[in-house]
């Protein structure tokens, strides 16, 4: 399963309002290789579905993941933070043994 706090759910609500993308949209998350610790998040607005597409629905969003990427996302919540340090988009991941400063790459 995956998860979508309110933060993210509020935020994704609010650019998909702003960006006049439809109700059709999902959210796609994936993961790449990449960043300073090996594997980087990615997400995306995507109204197609794929095979082997594994798909969620948490809080009222939608989130489509491959099944590889899925492997790596177990669990994980997906979050936003609007604060000072304007962190935005983020994962709450309990399988990433070890993230970069930033948070946008970890690794398992």
């Amino acid at each position: 399963m995956l998860f979508v706090a309110d933060s993210a759910k509020t935020k994704i609500q609010e650019i998909k309002a702003k960006e006049h993308i439809g109700d059709d949209y999902f959210v796609r998350v994936s993961i790449t290789s990449g960043g300073c610790s090996g594997l980087t998040y990615k997400m995306d607005f995507d109204n197609e579905s794929k095979p082997n597409d594994q798909v969620f629905e948490d809080n009222g969003v939608k989130v489509v993941t491959d099944l590889k990427s899925f492997l790596y996302l177990f669990n994980s919540t997906l979050e936003f933070s609007g604060g000072l340090e304007g962190k935005g988009f983020s994962f709450n991941n309990p399988n990433a043994a070890r993230t970069c400063g930033c948070g946008e790459s970890f690794a398992v």
